[in-house]
C-alpha cells in the first residue's frame, strides 16, 4: 500500500466474491530463511520472500552487520552471501521495527557473537516482552542488559566469552519466538557435548518452533526432540543452494474467510496440505464451522455454506484466530475461541482490540486472559475500525463488510508489515 494512503479506506458491502490469489510470501518463514541463509556457509537464493516492512527490517539489520543480502525484483530472488556464522561487523545499533521475527532471533544469535550491539525498535516493541530470552542467554554466559525497562527492548549486547553451560531452561508460556530464538542460536553456541534446552511448561504457538526446526533441517543443522526439551550439537549452517517461501498461511486465513461468508469459490494459491506453518489449520477450524473446504499440496478453496459456532483451542494457530473471530459474526450460536493470551504481547493486545471493535460491529462479546467468546449470528453495522497500528487488526475486520455494510478502516497503511497490497488482492476478489 502507498505511504501516502488515506487515514481512513472504506470496504464497501461485499455482496459475492469468488477468485484466485497468492498472497504474499510468510513473514515467519522468510525472517528465518534471511537469517539463517546469513549464518550459514555460502550464498543462498531464496524466491517467494516476502517483501514488506518486517523482512526489510530484517534485510536492513543483516547489511548493518555486514552481510550481503541483494534483493532483485520481480521473481529474481533474494540472494544472501552467507558469513559462515561470525557476523563481519563488530558493532552496530540495530533499529527493528515493530518486527518480533527479527528482534529475537537476532538478539539470540548476537549474544555470542563477540560483538557490541544495540537493538530497539518502535514504541510498541518496548512494550512487547524479551526477558524470558534473556535470562536464557544470560545463563549461558550472555552479557546483556537492559537500557531501559527490564525485561524489554532496546538491549545492549557486550562481548563475552564462550557458553559456560551445556543446559539451559526456557519458559514457553508467554512466547515461542524465545524458544526459536535460542534454537536457530544453539548450533553456533554450543560445547562440545552439545547443547539441552529445556522448556518450562507449556509451549504456546508450538507449530512457530517446529517451523523453525523444520527450517533448520533445510539449512543442514537436525535437532534432536525430546519430551519437553530439545537437545542441539554444534555445527555449521550450510546453504540449500535455492529455497522458496511458502505463501502466508495466516494471511491466506482473511480470504478463505471471505470464501466461506461470501459465497466463493476463493482458492488459495502457494500453501495447503503440505505446508510447514501451523496457520494452514485454520482450513480444518472453518471445516468444523461448517465451510466447504478443499486442500491440494499448495492451495485451498473455501465455499459458503451455512456456519455453526465452535468451542476450539486456538493455541496453534495463534494470528488466524484472529480471523475465526470475524467469522464469527456469521455463525449460528456462541463462538470460544480459547489458548490466544499470546494475543495480549503481539503489536498490541489483541484480546482488547479485538473485543472493542467487534463490539463496534454490533456483537455481543466476552473475553478473558485467554479467551473470546463472540456471539452470532450479528446483524453486523457500519462502523469505523481502529487498527492500532497493527496489520492484522485492518486485514481481519475488513471482512466484516460481507455483512452487508461498509466498514471504515483507520490507518489502512498498517498492512505494509506484511501485506503491502491487501485491499487490491480484496478487491479483486469482491463484486
Amino acid at each position: 500500500m502507498d505511504r501516502d494512503a488515506p487515514p481512513v479506506l472504506t470496504v464497501q458491502p461485499i455482496g459475492h466474491a469468488e477468485g484466485r490469489v497468492r498472497p504474499p510470501g510468510s513473514k515467519s518463514i522468510s525472517n528465518r530463511a534471511l537469517l539463517l541463509a546469513a549464518l550459514s556457509n555460502h550464498t543462498t537464493r531464496l524466491t517467494g520472500t516476502l517483501d514488506a516492512d518486517d523482512t526489510r527490517v530484517m534485510i536492513e539489520a543483516l547489511r548493518a552487520l555486514g552481510v550481503a543480502v541483494d534483493a532483485l525484483p520481480g521473481d529474481a530472488g533474494t540472494f544472501v552471501a552467507g558469513c559462515a556464522g561470525r557476523f563481519p561487523r563488530r558493532q552496530a545499533d540495530l533499529h527493528l521495527g515493530n518486527a518480533g521475527t527479527a528482534m529475537r532471533p537476532l538478539a539470540a544469535v548476537l549474544a555470542f557473537s563477540g560483538g557490541r550491539y544495540r537493538l530497539d525498535g518502535v514504541a510498541r516493541m518496548r512494550e512487547r516482552p524479551i526477558g524470558d530470552l534473556v535470562e536464557a542467554l544470560i545463563a549461558l554466559g550472555g552479557n546483556i542488559r537492559f537500557e531501559a525497562v527490564h525485561g524489554f527492548p532496546p538491549l545492549l549486547i557486550e562481548p563475552t566469552e564462550a557458553v559456560t553451560s551445556d543446559r539451559v531452561a526456557i519458559r514457553g508460556a508467554v512466547s515461542s519466538q524465545f524458544v526459536s530464538g535460542l534454537l536457530m542460536a544453539a548450533p553456533l553456541i554450543a560445547p562440545p557435548a552439545g547443547l539441552r534446552i529445556d522448556v518450562q511448561g507449556r509451549l504456546i504457538s508450538e507449530p512457530y518452533v517446529v517451523m523453525t526446526l523444520a527450517l533448520m533441517e533445510r539449512f543442514g543443522v537436525k535437532v534432536e526432540r525430546g519430551d519437553g526439551h530439545f537437545r542441539v550439537t554444534p555445527g555449521q549452517y550450510r546453504s540449500p543452494g535455492t529455497l522458496e517461501v511458502e505463501a502466508d498461511a495466516s494471511s491466506a486465513s482473511y480470504f478463505l474467510a471471505l470464501g466461506a461468508i461470501a459465497g466463493g469459490p476463493v482458492t488459495v494459491e502457494g500453501v495447503g496440505s503440505c505446508s510447514i506453518q501451523g496457520d494452514v489449520g485454520f482450513a480444518q477450524l472453518l471445516q468444523k464451522m461448517g465451510a466447504q473446504l478443499v486442500l491440494g499440496p499448495d492451495w485451498i478453496e473455501a465455499r459458503k455454506a451455512a456456519l455453526t459456532a465452535v468451542d476450539a483451542d486456538c493455541s496453534r494457530i495463534p494470528d488466524a484466530a484472529m480471523t475465526a473471530a470475524v467469522v464469527a459474526l456469521f455463525a449460528q450460536g456462541t463462538t470460544r475461541l480459547t489458548g490466544i493470551g499470546s494475543w495480549r504481547v503481539k503489536e498490541t493486545d489483541r484480546i482488547a482490540a479485538v473485543a472493542t471493535e467487534l463490539r463496534r460491529l454490533g456483537a455481543v462479546v466476552r473475553n478473558g486472559a485467554d479467551w473470546i467468546e463472540i456471539d452470532g449470528p450479528c446483524a453486523v453495522r457500519e462502523a469505523a475500525i481502529d487498527t492500532y497500528d497493527d496489520h492484522r487488526m485492518a486485514m481481519c475486520f475488513s471482512l466484516a463488510a460481507a455483512g452487508g455494510v461498509p466498514v471504515h478502516v483507520r490507518d489502512p497503511q498498517c498492512v505494509r508489515k506484511t501485506f503491502p497490497n491487501y485491499f487490491t488482492e480484496l478487491a479483486k476478489l469482491c463484486h
